[in-house]
């Protein structure tokens, strides 16, 4: 059996399918990812098959573009530029993807989560599919409050009547968004309660990144989501270099705003700031590819500030992670037992956020009230207080207990009938 991973692009989604296909692939099995031009760079640093789509829709350039848009923007009006692109990138797979994924001999499909809708694909081929959640779960029942917003979890009616009124206004955003393509799926036969994208999916093995202990307590999960845990492993990064000679030994505080939302000079300058303010701390700032270096000086003379950085390497040595709660960079700092400060933006990172302050792993804080001196005061508390490193510490045993890696594999074999059957790493 073949099996196809569809990535969306961008290395919060495609480093951890690639760290799941590169898992199957270690047990002997045949896999390929697909995703736009940009993610090759990133399939083959994990040493995996890559066929591109949407060459011409969503070039490199243009592809360039819309991150540089995205970047900008926050809170709804960012969720809405996010859902829309997905939904353009979904109307050029309808078209595309069946005669590719034919062509290319694939027999099953793992499907992104925040793929909105994207299981109508394996659907229209009456093809086998799996779901991963590589960003946070979206829980349409209204149980919990869905990741989109930063709710606190409240299991009282009033608080269930408020989670299901935002799913509602979440899932009619979706419907708008993808009205051509859900009317082609009808065409074709397809029909689904659109207003409840897990329908999609009901009957399907869901596997999630977040570890059990991290989410929000609810006994109504259904049987088919699975808690996995963190999907990576160390390997298959591409390799970004850093100037390790000019770390201090001083605690490290690492911060990042992700790939997406990281075209604020201002928030990066705050950041620089408050760290200033102790002088005891080394900066290490990652600010992604839309803005250059020098717009964020001046910040402290040990601080150093790269566009890329390798991420998970500086989490083992850091003491204090600043995030804008992408799902990825939270985990990466859970695994490494690494306490959180975040500053969410948009898409599903308010509900990081909330989790992260309902678990006590760190504090939040809010993108629009941002300011050094506030900033620097939670800074103070997350290093000094133990309370958060002890309760990051807690969930980083119950990663390395769980491997999550492992666990969703286990579950991929078991959902396509596939033998467990490793072969060396040392071929990868």
């Amino acid at each position: 059996m073949k099996i196809g991973f569809i990535g969306l692009p961008n290395p919060g989604h495609l480093n951890p399918m690639s760290a799941l296909a590169r898992q199957l692939q270690s047990r002997n099995h045949d896999v390929v990812m697909f995703s736009v031009p940009v993610g090759e760079s990133i399939a083959r640093a994990a040493g995996l098959p890559f066929v591109p789509f949407a060459e011409r829709e969503f070039s490199t350039d243009k592809l360039g573009e819309i991150v540089g848009r995205m970047s900008r923007l926050k809170g709804e009006v960012g969720l809405r530029f996010t859902v829309n692109s997905i939904a353009a990138l979904n109307e050029v797979k309808w078209r595309t993807l069946p005669n590719l994924l034919s062509s290319t001999g694939i027999d099953a499909l793992v499907v992104d989560n925040y793929d909105f809708y994207g299981e109508i694909i394996p659907m229209r081929l009456g093809m086998p599919y799996a779901i991963v959640s590589n960003a946070l779960h979206f829980d349409y029942s209204g149980y919990t409050p869905l990741c989109v917003y930063d709710w606190a979890h409240e299991n009282a009616s009033e608080a269930v009547k408020r989670n299901r009124q935002g799913v509602s206004k979440f899932t009619r955003m979706l419907i708008r968004s993808n009205a051509e393509v859900i009317a082609q799926a009808e065409k074709a036969g397809i029909k689904a309660n659109w207003e409840d994208p897990s329908s999609l999916f009901s009957d399907r093995p869901w596997i999630t990144q977040c570890p059990r202990e991290f989410d929000f307590e609810s006994s109504h999960w259904p049987d088919h989501l699975h808690y996995a845990g963190p999907f990576h492993d160390g390997k298959g990064r591409v390799d970004f270099p850093f100037p390790w000679d000019r770390l201090t030994g001083e605690p490290i505080v690492y911060a990042s705003m992700g790939t997406l939302q990281n075209g604020n000079a201002e928030v990066f300058r705050t950041i620089a700031d408050a760290v200033s303010k102790h002088k005891g701390l080394q900066l290490v700032l990652a600010i992604g590819n839309v803005l250059h270096p020098e717009e964020i000086e001046p910040v402290p003379n040990n601080a150093i500030v790269v566009n890329n950085a390798p991420q998970l390497e500086l989490l083992k040595k850091a003491s204090v992670c600043i995030t804008h709660a992408g799902f990825n960079t939270v985990l990466e700092a859970l695994t490494q037992g690494v306490p959180q400060i975040a500053i969410p933006v948009t898409n599903d990172q308010p509900g990081v956020a909330a989790r992260i302050a309902d678990k006590k792993t760190g504090k939040t804080t809010s993108l629009d009230g941002l300011d050094a001196s506030n900033l620097s005061a939670l800074v103070d508390e997350v290093f000094n207080n133990p309370i958060y490193r002890d309760n990051s510490r807690s969930i980083q045993k119950a990663i390395a207990k769980k491997n999550g890696l492992s666990v969703a594999a286990d579950l991929l074999e078991q959902a396509f009938g596939l033998t467990h059957n490793p072969i060396s790493e040392a071929a990868f």
